[in-house]
């Protein structure tokens, strides 16, 4: 193939405003619950849940809401920075 027509990766961090959140992540990572630590790596932009439960996690106000129900092998479209112990039942969760 010509060096015209080769393609580069994408940079995510080079596509402007909200087009980013459509951009797959590349950044996935276990998620421990806790109350008082935040996700390693930085905010989630999206969970994996693996196994069934709740999920509390911190909106942008620092406001723990619980998804009630969350089926094995769903993914929250949420940008979270913490997932809480307290009210996760939820297991396997993998930031992305």
């Amino acid at each position: 193939m010509p060096a015209s027509q080769r393609r580069t990766p994408l940079d995510p961090m080079s596509i402007p405003g909200a087009l980013q959140e459509m951009v797959p992540n590349s950044s996935f990572r276990a998620v421990t619950p806790s109350d008082t630590y935040p996700i390693k790596g930085g905010p989630a932009r999206a969970l994996y849940v693996g196994g069934t439960g709740d999920v509390a996690a911190l909106n942008e106000n620092g406001v723990a809401v619980i998804f009630t129900a969350v089926p094995a092998g769903a993914v929250l479209p949420i940008v979270t920075p913490r997932v809480n112990a307290t009210g996760t039942t939820a297991t396997n969760l993998i930031a992305l």
